[in-house]
This record gives C-alpha cells, structure tokens and sequence, in this order.
C-alpha cells in the first residue's frame, strides 16, 4: 500500500525544533514532504507575499530520504508554493503545521502563521491540522506530545474531516502521565490586552515595542482554554466563514434605506 503523502510546515522556521519533532511522528505513519520558512515567521497570520519574488531552497537538513524546502516567504506562501510547485499536481493527504512554539487558543487563530498555513491547506481542499505546544521555549520538551499528535494525525487520515476540513490543535506543557486525553471544544472569548512600551533610538527618534497580557473573558464550559487548564489537549474544529449569520435579520433594515 502506498504511503499517505503528509505535507508539513510551519511558521518558527525550518530549524525550530517543534518541526523536527513533527517530522519525527509523519515519518512513522506517511511519506514527509516539508515546506517551510527560512526564519521565524510568528505573527504573521494569513499574509502572503505579493511584492517581492519567493525563493525556494532544497536542503539535507533532514536526511537525503526526505524530501525538504526552506522558503524565503510566509507561511501561507509555504503552503502555497508546496501545492502549486513542489509537488506539481499531487495533492497531499493531509497538511500538518507546527509544532508551534507557544499557545494558538482563542483569538491567536488569527495571529498565527501556524494555524494560517494549515488553513490555506484546507482552503485548497486538503485536512489540516495546526498543533502548538503551551511552551515557548526553543528548549521545549515535544516528547509527551508526540504518541498524541500520531494519534491525531492516523484518525484524521482513516476519518477525515468532514466540513470543518481544519483543526486548532493545542497541548498543554505537562508530562505524558498528566495528560489526560483529548477534549474537543470551542474557541475561547479571551484575546490580549495590549500595552506599547515606547523607547528612543539612538537618533532620539521614538518606537514602539508590543507587549500586553492574555486576558480570557470566558467562564462558560467546553471552551479550549479550560481544557487545557484542565490537563486535556484541546482539539477546535474551524471554520473559513467569517459572517454573523445572526445579525442579518438586524441588518436587513439597510435594504429599505
């Protein structure tokens, strides 16, 4: 039987090693094919690169069996260039993104390059998943993840999807023992409450640095960010359809204006 073909990418860059720990789980269950930034690339949502050329560099870093890019562009412009130039009309069985480095719960699903690039996947017609570890240390310990991230991956490959076509995968920074499962939920309404710190630089000119904290507004229950408190990792189906269907009626008044 032939191998699923697993595209893989990510928004921490080629080296971090959230991929590599990814790359270690695809390479039990399919056939790897990775695609992704040259540098760290958080933040960057679902930005592409319109005004600049995109510069695709084939690399060993994981062994001459592994077929691999780095690419000077987002993260999306990985996903992109994976579907239309490196794999040249094969379309992959599943598109994995991360290990991120840090939460994507709540509202970071629309910050992140991570959970971007797994949604271009899914855009495009193929099930993604986008994994992130609560831990922001390059040091990070993926070891516990990885029997579930497998887990994930070989239930998505045998099930699919369905609609959703795309999950927001996140796993708490505990040992294998502590964690107790999964828990399939909803998108917490918690976000960031921001602060700018302003500083001069040397020419006396001010700039601005963004900081802030998490700040959940959510005390109902199934949410991702109690399950992961709870010790679970959470797993949100999601979506690419933005509108309030609630409030068409409301709205309608504006056809008769």
């Amino acid at each position: 039987m032939t191998k699923p073909l697993i595209l893989i990418t990510n928004d921490d860059g080629l080296f971090a090693p959230g991929i590599k720990a990814l790359i270690e789980v695809v390479k039990e269950i399919g056939t790897p094919i990775i695609v992704a930034p040259d540098s760290p690339q958080s933040g960057k949502g679902h930005a592409i690169s319109i005004h600049e050329p995109l510069r695709l560099n084939k690399v060993t870093t994981f062994g001459e069996d592994i077929e691999a890019y780095e690419c000077s562009g987002t993260p999306v412009d990985c996903v992109k260039l994976a579907r239309n130039v490196v794999l040249k009309g094969r379309i992959p069985d599943l598109c994995v993104s991360g290990v991120n480095h840090g939460s994507n719960v709540a509202i970071n699903i629309l910050y992140s390059g991570t959970m971007s690039a797994a949604m271009e996947a899914s855009l495009e017609g193929v099930d993604a998943i986008g994994f992130s570890l609560l831990d922001f240390s390059f040091e990070a310990d993926f070891e516990p993840s990885k029997p579930f991230i497998k887990k994930i991956i070989e239930y998505t490959l045998k099930n699919g999807l369905g609609e959703s076509k795309l999950l927001n995968v996140n796993i708490p920074k505990l040992p294998l023992a502590d964690i107790k499962g999964f828990k399939v939920c909803r998108q917490a309404n918690a976000g960031w409450k921001e602060d700018f710190l302003e500083n001069k630089d040397p020419l006396g000119k001010p700039y601005y640095w963004m900081s802030g904290e998490f700040v959940n507004n959510d005390s109902g229950p199934d949410t991702d960010v109690q399950a992961l408190e709870d010790g679970y990792i959470s797993v949100v189906p999601c979506q690419h359809d933005l509108t309030a269907y609630k409030a068409i009626k409301e709205l309608k008044n504006l056809e008769e204006m």
